[in-house]
């Protein structure tokens, strides 16, 4: 575990394994402990780098919080890769993390061998565009009205990803058991990062539109993954949605929208084969 100066923040980010770089991008709330299943599933093949986005858990600004830009993001994800020794980096991003990585990859073609990009929220790529624009309006107008809380009820309502997964199970799949203070310690920062994501995340990374001319004929290598257990799901539409504009085939993943924590065997398996 250790730190990185970057302009307007101070990134903590782990690595394990030897290999070649692979870069794993977490999107909402998640930290760099969202991915230490899979990074440890992968260290024996990559040298797996992870870590809490600025804004996140372990991550403080410079200053107060507020509205962040993804191109910044992206420019934290070059510096990591830089950081570690630099690239081409295989990377995979989920969520609003893989359109972190779609940036990453049109603006810094070189920090980047491949891209997984797991069901990004592109949601302007979808029939209902309309719609979700109006969604994201009204998060931002809750927020600053009534609070994160009433914030997410707007944005839950809005995507309707169906049944929550059952609450007495754990993350592997299993009987869900006591946590240890390490996973009680995340589950704290998880829970400080949801006001951040819902106000200062949702918003403008819901509005990104990413530079498809670019990505389409740059030298990076896309590949749109979907899960398996997420079809019908907006992220999942959005992700084949992606495919199609960048002429590159959707990838099945196991498991749904967090699928990489559910299933982490196999999703490893899975992703070293795409990564290849």
């Amino acid at each position: 575990m250790t730190t990185l100066k970057v302009p307007g923040a101070t990134l903590h980010y782990e690595v394990r394994g030897t290999g070649p770089t692979l870069l794993l991008i977490c999107g909402g709330v998640y930290d760099a402990a969202g991915y230490a299943g899979l990074g440890k599933a992968l260290a024996d093949r990559f040298t797996v780098v992870t870590y809490d986005r600025r804004g996140n858990s372990r991550s403080p600004l410079d200053g107060p919080d507020g509205p962040q830009s993804l191109p910044e993001h992206a420019d934290d994800a070059a510096a990591l890769i830089d950081a570690v020794g630099g690239g081409p980096a295989h990377v995979f991003g989920s969520s609003s993390g893989a359109i972190i990585g779609l940036d990453l990859a049109a603006r810094y073609p070189d920090r980047v061998r491949v891209l997984v990009a797991h069901e990004p929220p592109l949601f302007d790529l979808l029939p209902e565009r309309d719609h979700f624009r109006a969604v994201i309006d009204e998060v931002e107008k809750t927020f600053a009205a009534d609070g994160p809380e009433a914030a997410n009820a707007v944005l839950g309502r809005g995507l309707d990803m169906g049944p929550a997964e059952e609450e007495d199970r754990a993350p592997g799949g299993g009987p869900a058991e006591t946590p240890d203070p390490e996973t009680l310690a995340m589950f704290g920062r998880l829970e400080k990062n949801f006001a951040f994501f819902i106000g200062y995340e949702v918003p403008p990374f819901g509005r990104y539109v990413p530079d498809y001319a670019t990505l389409r004929t740059g030298p990076v290598r896309i590949v749109p993954a979907a899960g398996e257990a997420s079809a019908g799901q907006p992220p999942h539409r959005a992700a084949q949605a992606l495919g199609e504009r960048l002429g590159a085939p959707t990838a099945g993943v196991p498991g749904d929208h967090g699928g990489f924590g559910q299933q982490v065997p196999e999703f490893a398996t899975r992703l070293d084969e795409l990564l290849g």
